[in-house]
């Protein structure tokens, strides 16, 4: 890339976020934010034994003296539980999504003759258009809005808790995969095709292994998310995390409050340990 067109892209960019930042500040000012707020009578005692019970987490339950290991546990488990099914449905959705709506999908060499290239041609740009706007609709509602309709029209059942997680993460996934599979080097994939490989060939073969780390390192990241999405849906009513939080805080256990927050933290690091040590393998990286 050559000097100018990469000064060039330093400016947009930096100026893109010199955007954002002024931006920000001035919704800070439109919605009047004063920091003083956090400090005023009555709520900074609060704040003060909610902060200090940080270093003092409960090893016990208040209410019954029993060890709180075992229901900390079990509501990790539970809210994983949750986190994973959604995820699961989201990647089902999503890779087929995802590879649909890519250009690569659809790409096929411009010399190359015969109805199915004419069909390629001629489908492929409407089609990717359609599933682009689907899948923005899909992500465009956040999964706690989801949880709300889901949950109002289905009742507190875990399939609504499941769902309303599932279809906004589809939709990030397939955006996020496309764009993947778009941005992945072409080289190889010029080789095969070059050589008179069919297109679907050298989509599998060429280019989905050159996005194939970034997809699984994606993936993983995605998994955290669900499982802190997953979390928050236990104030709704679902025996997540969060649950057990809502119940610790209006109880003003705020040492159980923090047990609760230490064990998903926890989590959180033991699976990001976990992803960046399988992508040091050779399967991986």
């Amino acid at each position: 890339m050559s000097g100018p067109r990469i000064r060039t892209r330093f400016r947009t960019r930096t100026a893109t976020l010199a955007g954002i930042a002024l931006a920000g500040v001035a919704a800070a000012v439109a919605l009047q934010l004063d920091p003083r707020d956090l400090l005023r009578a009555g709520s900074s005692g609060t704040l003060r034994r909610f902060l200090g019970a940080a270093f003092h987490p409960a090893w016990r339950s208040p209410d019954s003296g029993a060890l709180l290991l075992p229901d900390v546990l079990a509501a990790l488990g539970r809210t994983v539980e949750f986190a994973a099914a959604a995820l699961g449905l989201s990647v089902l959705a999503g890779v087929p999504l995802g590879f649909a709506a890519s250009r690569s999908w659809w790409e096929n060499d411009t010399h190359e003759r015969g109805r199915a290239a004419r069909i390629r041609r001629a489908v492929g740009p409407p089609l990717t258009l359609a599933l682009r706007t689907v899948i923005a609709g899909m992500r465009s509602v956040h999964e706690l809005i989801w949880a709300m309709l889901f949950l109002a029209a289905l009742g507190l059942s875990f399939t609504a808790a499941v769902l309303a997680i599932a279809i906004p993460y589809a939709g990030t996934l397939a955006k996020v995969f496309s764009e993947m599979l778009d941005e992945a080097p072409r080289d190889a994939a010029d080789t095969l095709r070059g050589a008179g490989a069919p297109p679907l060939a050298t989509f599998v073969l060429a280019i989905i292994p050159r996005a194939m780390v970034d997809m699984a390192s994606y993936s993983f990241y995605r998994f955290e998310c669900a499982i802190r999405s997953s979390a928050v849906l236990g104030f709704f009513g679902l025996p997540t995390l969060g649950y057990s939080i809502s119940l610790a805080f209006e109880n003003l256990h705020y040492g159980e409050v923090w047990t609760y927050l230490y064990g998903i933290f926890a989590l959180i690091l033991a699976l990001q340990w976990w992803s960046a040590a399988l992508r040091r393998r050779d399967r991986w990286a």
